[in-house]
């Protein structure tokens, strides 16, 4: 009889905490707008922390609160945005797609090391060590700090050594920017590629550069002058295309000795690609010889 009472006392005592907690959980239950969870499902779920909060969820009750635009979501672009807005009812305000971009391609046969590094596989490590392996201080040392912090698996190390970026799945989210230790990452707007690009990063004399890199920019400022739309000006010793002003007519190409101006359509993200680039710059050139 003792153990059927002690069996009684405690589903008792059980009965009467379940009772409490729940009358503690109705009291004190936080209210979650229904709205946040709609939002949240329609956001992609990566994470990635591109438009400034934490996660997907924080973001989103931002959103429903009014404290962030519907379009900050980089990643889920104009459909995540419209989606929002239908939801929420909304004005849509259009946001223009991004895309990162490299903007150095001196790669393991155009750029030369300073010594052999085998220390700790991070650029900001790298750089560290006596200025970074690379010749060049403002290469890119091709270490993966880009590669490592994109959530979506947009970016790669090719095997000439620089970062490779997949233009199908880069949803200029902006981290690889971020992540960058040398600053040679910009998100551009896609435009399907419109202008064209001085891919080097590079603010030494043109000397220095040649030393450094046969494919960096050494200021001789060829392209400025050649350029009928004056979509180019030099950032100190660096040229830099005006992308909103380049009308894509490839006069700056072959004037340029080391090739460093690509059009956005062709990008180097393959080794081998800025040898083609130099010949078809060079058959440009023969042409208007002739």
């Amino acid at each position: 009889m003792q153990i059927a009472y002690a069996i009684i006392a405690l589903g008792l005592i059980g009965l009467l905490f379940g009772l409490l907690l729940s009358i503690a959980a109705r009291v004190f239950a936080v209210k979650t707008d229904p709205r946040v969870d709609a939002v949240k499902d329609i956001l992609p779920g990566a994470n990635c922390g591109a438009c400034g909060y934490a996660g997907c969820v924080n973001f989103a009750a931002a959103v429903v609160k009014g404290e962030v635009a519907a379009n900050a979501c980089i990643p889920g672009g104009e459909e995540t945005t419209r989606a929002i807005a239908e939801e929420l009812g909304l004005e849509v305000t259009d946001s223009e797609p991004l895309i990162a971009t490299v903007f150095c391609i001196g790669d393991n046969e155009h750029a030369a090391d300073l010594f052999i590094y085998d220390g700790v596989e991070d650029c900001e490590v790298a750089g560290r060590f006596n200025g970074g392996f690379k010749a060049c201080g403002y290469g890119c040392l091709g270490l993966g700090n880009c590669v490592r912090v994109c959530p979506f698996e947009a970016i790669e190390i090719g095997s000439h050594g620089l970062p490779i970026v997949d233009p199908d799945a880069c949803t200029g989210c902006g981290l690889c920017v971020e992540a960058c230790p040398r600053d040679l990452i910009q998100t551009l707007p896609r435009r399907s590629g419109q202008g064209h690009l001085v891919l080097c990063s590079s603010q030494d004399r043109g000397k220095t550069v040649s030393k450094a890199c046969s494919v960096g920019c050494i200021g001789c400022r060829a392209c400025v002058k050649e350029c009928p739309q004056e979509a180019i000006e030099m950032d100190d010793k660096l040229a830099v295309i005006d992308i909103d002003k380049c009308d894509d007519c490839g006069r700056c190409v072959p004037v340029c000795p080391p090739g460093t101006i690509y059009p956005r359509t062709a990008l180097p993200i393959m080794p081998g690609a800025i040898e083609q680039n130099k010949e078809k710059a060079e058959a440009v050139s023969s042409e208007k010889g002739t």
